[in-house]
């Protein structure tokens, strides 16, 4: 049986300007000013995270269209972004006709979440008919990005209250033992498990019923968990993209669950592979 963890999305959204300029102001005066980035006559963009990204990690798509009437060459894709640290131009050969839609592979660099994400982009490196080269900034559209900085920066604020860790990992026949750990870093807040999601492949089962909680006095808590196999099946097994990922859903104090990966080292997945090996070929 698998169980899922609900992600935390938060919704933000820009579209515009070559340098920021601010868009209209909402009636409340507190309400936060989104910095947008100008079209670009002849070229959408929109980010979309598809579930190979999703496996792969760091990377979403740029899915460039052609809304002009000329065709043109991308040659160097790059996400543009306060809210991520900037990684070199990926080289690219997308030829683009009238019309035409091409989806652009774009790592993105790590989570910066003192800035917001707005203004989001993608430098574009495009080449004309008569090749003339132009650098272009395009604003991307739809709210990817934003889910994806809201989403890190949740984790990251679970992480700065409480440390978490899968240890005594050890083989008992057709499972495999181990506890999650949480350990205080900070504050006084009580720290909540309610579930602990599988992959496609692999369930792991608390040894008791969920949630449990730190309470604001302790210091550390320690779930222990069973590791079963969840299927066999030959297709299960050479198609899922992320068979060690267990979303551990954390809720600390009075905020909203948040999914934490149990973080597994090399040699960890190694033995849970082994499991699979040895359970799923007897």
């Amino acid at each position: 049986m698998r169980r899922v963890a609900v992600g935390l999305v938060l919704v933000l959204a820009g579209c515009g300007s070559t340098d920021p300029v601010a868009a209209p102001a909402p009636s409340s005066s507190s309400a936060a000013v989104v910095q947008t980035l100008p079209e670009v006559p002849g070229i959408a963009a929109e980010a979309v995270q598809l579930r190979t990204d999703a496996a792969v990690g760091g990377q979403v798509q740029v899915r460039v269209t052609d809304t002009g009437p000329a065709p043109f060459t991308v040659t160097a894709v790059q996400l543009d972004s306060p809210g991520f640290a900037p990684l070199p131009p990926r080289a690219v050969t997308a030829r683009y006709a009238p019309g035409r839609t091409i989806d652009l592979p774009t790592p993105f660099g790590a989570v910066d979440c003192s800035a917001a994400v707005d203004p989001v982009g993608a430098r574009l490196t495009v080449v004309r008919p008569d090749g003339a080269v132009e650098e272009l900034r395009v604003p991307l559209t739809g709210d990817t990005m934003a889910q994806v900085h809201a989403g890190a920066c949740a984790v990251a604020d679970v992480l700065a209250v409480v440390g978490i860790a899968v240890e005594d990992l050890a083989d008992a026949g057709e499972t495999m033992t181990g506890e999650v750990v949480l350990t205080r870093r900070s504050g006084d807040e009580p720290v909540e498990v309610t579930r602990l999601g599988g992959s496609v492949v692999l369930e792991p089962v608390p040894d008791g019923d969920l949630p449990v909680t730190l309470a604001a006095e302790e210091r550390e808590l320690r779930v222990p968990v069973t590791f079963d196999a969840a299927r066999c099946d030959p297709h299960a097994l050479a198609e899922t993209k992320k068979p060690f990922v267990f979303p551990l859903a954390v809720t600390v104090g009075d905020g909203e669950s948040v999914p934490v990966d149990l973080p597994l080292d090399d040699a960890q997945e190694g033995r849970l592979q082994d499991l699979l090996d040895r359970v799923c070929t007897d």
